[in-house]
This record gives C-alpha cells, sequence and structure tokens, in this order.
C-alpha cells in the first residue's frame, strides 16, 4: 500500500510540476521570440500547483518531512515525545479529515453553480474533489502513523531554524 501511495502520488505531483515547467518554458519562449504568451497560462500554472501541492501532501506526511521546531526534543523523556506526537497526529488527522469534507462539499456547490477559471473556463470543482480526497488520504495516514514509534533524528539531519 505504501509503494502504491509512493507510485500514485509521486506521479501525480511529479507530473504536474513537469507540465508547470514545460507551460513556463515555451511560454517565457512565445513571449520572447513572438511576443505572445500563451493564452490562460497563469490559470493553468495556478491549478497545477494546487496539484502538486496536495499530491505531494500525503507523501510529506507519511515521511515525516513536515518542517518542525524541534530544539526542546533532547530535553524531553521519551514518554512526552510518545504523547506529543499521539496528539500531534490526532490534531493533524482530526484537521485533515475535516478539511477533506469541506472541500468535497465545496466541490459540490463549484459543481452545481458552475463555477470555472475566469480565462479558460476550467471547472474548479475537479479540483476541489482532489484536494479533499488527498486530504482525507493524508488524515488517514496520520491515523496510521499514531502507531509507529516517534521518529529519532540524528543530530545535524535537515535545516537548523
Amino acid at each position: 500500500m505504501k509503494k502504491l501511495l509512493e507510485l500514485l502520488c509521486g506521479l501525480l505531483s511529479g507530473g504536474a510540476l513537469f507540465a508547470i515547467m514545460v507551460l513556463t518554458f515555451f511560454d517565457v519562449l512565445g513571449r520572447k521570440f513572438a511576443d505572445n504568451s500563451i493564452p490562460g497560462s497563469l490559470e493553468i500554472t495556478e491549478l497545477l500547483m494546487v496539484v502538486v501541492i496536495f499530491g505531494a501532501l500525503p507523501l510529506v506526511s507519511e515521511r515525516g518531512e513536515h518542517v518542525e521546531f524541534d530544539s526542546l526534543d533532547p530535553y524531553l523523556p521519551l514518554w512526552l515525545r510518545k504523547l506529543q506526537a499521539l496528539l500531534v497526529h490526532l490534531l493533524c488527522a482530526a484537521v485533515l479529515l475535516a478539511l477533506g469534507w469541506l472541500m468535497w462539499r465545496s466541490g459540490n456547490q463549484f459543481l452545481e453553480s458552475g463555477e470555472t477559471t475566469a480565462q479558460l473556463k476550467i471547472l474548479k470543482a475537479p479540483f476541489l474533489y482532489g484536494m479533499g480526497v488527498l486530504c482525507a488520504v493524508t488524515g488517514v495516514i496520520h491515523l496510521f502513523l499514531i502507531a509507529q514509534p516517534p521518529v529519532e533524528r540524528v543530530e545535524g539531519e535537515g535545516v537548523a531554524l
């Protein structure tokens, strides 16, 4: 299941990021050499950024790669770090599952009203549905992470704040 999640989310976010790169490349070429940019390129880039961010969110949570402030962790007893991890995963799961539900509802409202982007008239509802599903998947991942022991960080690993 973990490999499938990594494959699907990796392809989704990586493909969207590659599409942004290609779109930007040809948009700049068009502006430079033809004095004309690709119509709606900003809208497409914005929608693809949504796919990149929400597609990568389950992977970031599953790998424990969120930005964290852990300066006090070496001074806390193990039982308190375990309790902290439990509470953080419960809070993240609750918030992400609620956010997924709200986004799904918003997708329904956008679909009923026919909400589209301004220039290209792309329906927004599918993107909201995708955001909702990916938030819910991330929430479920946090529920699974409750059973995992807290990740021990190696000194010097990561970025110091």
